[in-house]
């Protein structure tokens, strides 16, 4: 029961962002759909105060660099360990689970954040996300308290990925690391797609994301991370015509014949690998067929951080043995 609990969350988490995603598409590679103004930054490098224009759209200035800081969904978390920001995080998610160090840390909600607890915790800057903005009015009492809510944007590429750990570096007086992480990123993708680069258009595989298992699967579209994925280690996403994340039928499953099919949802499940190959509707299936069903970790896939290098090789791993397990 706990393990169908927090997948449905983190599904619906996944739902809420590629309904902004559907709101704000990616564009061409190299560009960007954030305000030009966000994560602009007034003072000097490292110097406060700072000014960032959030995801709300408004200008956000931080007077001094925080030292406490609530962060209240992972991939912002995971970006400020990153940082080296430990020991101001005073407050995490009830999601948080990596590094192993958010476990020690103070729990504020999930979905449904709690107010009192945050504003007790008394941090100087709050990093939100626009999965909180169902929640605007416990935003706006947090903000009511004289503490900072900077409202980060949902980035669904790794170019956004990469403005949001710049802004996270200037909100909090470490944009030298964020300098480093992003280059850290940049490094590990090139790795991939250097190696990716082996792989002949007629071996390109046919792939499927299954990020919610039967029976009701809801499968990655484009504009999201598990596509550029799959674009940079040179696999075709078979749910690549729809946008975000959304419910696909066995019959359209069958139809668009996967060659390869990917689970995000390992953890949460028992044996998935074996509900999909015993899954009588999926018998004629490409991947069945070959036995090229494959769990991926969750997070490092979804989560808009620096493990998505991580995810992104796993992913390849999993698709491409021979080329990327060497």
């Amino acid at each position: 029961m706990k393990s169908w609990k927090w997948m449905s969350s983190l599904l619906a988490v996944l739902m809420l962002l590629g309904a902004c995603s559907d709101t704000e598409p990616a564009t061409e590679e190299g560009t960007e759909t954030n305000d030009p103004n966000q994560g602009e930054e007034i003072a000097s490098d490292g110097e406060f105060p700072v000014t960032v224009r959030d995801a709300t759209g408004e200008d956000i200035t931080i007077e001094e660099q925080p030292e406490q800081i609530v962060s209240m969904i992972p991939s912002n978390t995971e970006i400020a360990y990153a940082l080296g920001l430990n020991e101001e995080i005073v407050g995490v998610s009830d999601y948080d689970n990596y590094p192993e160090e958010v476990n020690d840390k103070e729990k504020i909600g999930g979905l449904e954040f709690n107010v009192e607890k945050i504003i007790s915790l008394q941090p100087d800057v709050v990093l939100a996300h626009d999965s909180n903005a169902m929640q605007e009015d416990g935003l706006q009492q947090i903000r009511d308290a004289g503490i900072t809510v900077v409202v980060i944007e949902n980035a669904v590429s790794f170019e956004q990925v990469y403005d949001t750990i710049e802004m996270i570096g200037q909100i909090t007086g470490k944009t030298g690391e964020a300098e480093e992480v992003v280059a850290d990123m940049q490094e590990g993708f090139a790795e991939i797609e250097q190696k990716a680069a082996a792989i002949e258009e007629e071996d390109r595989k046919d792939v499927l994301v299954d990020v919610s298992g039967l029976p009701e699967i809801y499968v990655a579209g484009s504009n999201t991370f598990m596509q550029e994925m799959l674009d940079l280690i040179q696999a075709d996403n078979v749910a690549g015509d729809q946008e975000g994340f959304f419910l696909l039928s066995e019959e359209e499953i069958v139809s668009r014949n996967p060659e390869a099919v990917v689970l995000t949802y390992g953890e949460f499940v028992e044996d998935p690998i074996a509900q999909w190959m015993g899954h009588g509707g999926f018998s004629e299936v490409a991947a069945v067929q070959n036995e090229e069903v494959h769990v991926v970790s969750s997070d490092p896939v979804n989560r808009s951080g620096p493990r998505l290098v991580e995810g992104t090789q796993e992913l390849a791993e999993a698709i491409y043995p021979d080329i990327f397990s060497e």
